[in-house]
C-alpha cells in the first residue's frame, strides 16, 4: 500500500507541476528568448531517474543494511540476550501495530541503533554490540521503542518520497540552465556543446547541496517524532535516560555507513553551517523537547 501510495503521489507531483508550467506559459518564455526546449518532457525524463533511484534505494534498504554492517539476524536466539532483544522488539511492535520485523545485532562498539526497509511490516531493526553491552536493559528497549517509532510513522517512505522530488528537481533545474546557458550565451544552435555538459554539472552539484538541506530538515525533524513515540511506547522517563547516555558517549566515533546515518539513533555532531546538513538534532534538544512534552 506504501509503495502505491509512493507511485500515486510521484504521479501526482509531475502532474500538478505540468499543469503550472502550461498555466504560466513557460515554454512559451523560453521559446522566444531562444530556448528550444520541451518542459513537460523534460520533467518527466527527470522523475524517471528522480524518482526510481529513490524506489530502487528504498526496496534494496535492508539488503544494503545488512551488507553494510555486518549486522547478524537473529533467527534462532543463541542466548538469553537476543532472546530478550527479540522478545522485546517483538512487545514494542505489537503495541506499535506493526508487523514483527528482523531484528539484528551489528559488530560495533559505537552506541547506535538504525531501522530500515520497504515496508512498515517487513522492516528490519538493529542494534550495535556496543550499545547492547554498555546500556540498561530499559535504556536498549528505549532506543528500540525509538527505532520501532520510525517504522510506525512510515519515515523510511517519506524520507524516499522527499528525496525523490528533490532529485527530479535538482535534474531538472539544472538541465534548463545548462539548455539556456548553451543557447543564450554559446550560442549553440543544434544539439549541445561543451557549456550544455559543464554548467548542468556544476548546476547539479549546487542545486543539490542546497536541496539536501530540505532532506536534512525533514530528517531531523522526524527524529523528535521517532523520540515521541519511544516515550509512548515506554516512558518518557526511559527514553531521555536512553538520549542522555548517547550525549555521554557522543565523541566515540560513529561507524554507520553514510547512506544509513539519517536512519540511525545519532550521529557525530556538527555545528555552525554543517549543522544544516545534519540528520539529527542535538541530543541537547531532543531531550528538551521530550523534558517539554
Amino acid at each position: 500500500m506504501r509503495i502505491l501510495l509512493f507511485l500515486a503521489t510521484n504521479m501526482a507531483v509531475l502532474v500538478l507541476v505540468s499543469f503550472v508550467f502550461n498555466l504560466l506559459g513557460l515554454e512559451g518564455i523560453l521559446a522566444a528568448n531562444g530556448v528550444d526546449l520541451n518542459l513537460s518532457s523534460l520533467l518527466i525524463f527527470c522523475a524517471v531517474f528522480g524518482f526510481g533511484g529513490s524506489l530502487i534505494s528504498l526496496l534494496l534498504s535492508k539488503w544494503m543494511a545488512k551488507r553494510g554492517t555486518g549486522t547478524y539476524i537473529i533467527e534462532q536466539p543463541r542466548n538469553r540476550d537476543e532472546q530478550w532483544l527479540v522478545d522485546t522488539v517483538r512487545e514494542l511492535a505489537e503495541e506499535a501495530g506493526i508487523g514483527m520485523p528482523e531484528v539484528g545485532v551489528f559488530p560495533s562498539q559505537a552506541a547506535n541503533a538504525f531501522a530500515t526497509g520497504w515496508n512498515r511490516n517487513d522492516a528490519l531493526v538493529a542494534v550495535s554490540a556496543g550499545l547492547l553491552q554498555r546500556f540498561r536493559p530499559e535504556e536498549v528497549r528505549a532506543v528500540m521503542a525509538h527505532e520501532i517509532g520510525h517504522v510506525a510513522n512510515g519515515d523510511m517512505i517519506t524520507l524516499s518520497l522527499i528525496q525523490g522530488v528533490v532529485n527530479t528537481f535538482v535534474m531538472f533545474l539544472a538541465r534548463i540552465i545548462g539548455h539556456t546557458v548553451d543557447r543564450v550565451v554559446f550560442k549553440t544552435e543544434r544539439g549541445y556543446g561543451i557549456g550544455y555538459y559543464v554548467v548542468t554539472i556544476v548546476a547539479e552539484l549546487v542545486l543539490g547541496m542546497l536541496a539536501s538541506m530540505i532532506v536534512f530538515w525533514f530528517s531531523r525533524w522526524r527524529e523528535y517524532r521517532a523520540d515521541a513515540a519511544g516515550a509512548k511506547l515506554t516512558t518518557n522517563g526511559d527514553m531521555i535516560a536512553a538520549l542522555q547516555r548517547l550525549r555521554e558517549e557522543q565523541g566515540l566515533p560513529q561507524d554507520l555507513p553514510g547512506e544509513l546515518t539519517a536512519f540511525g539513533i545519532s550521529e557525530q555532531l556538527k555545528e555552525g553551517f554543517a549543522g544544516l546538513f545534519r540528520s539529527h538534532p542535538p541530543l541537547e534538544n531532543r531531550i528538551r523537547a521530550l523534558q517539554a512534552g
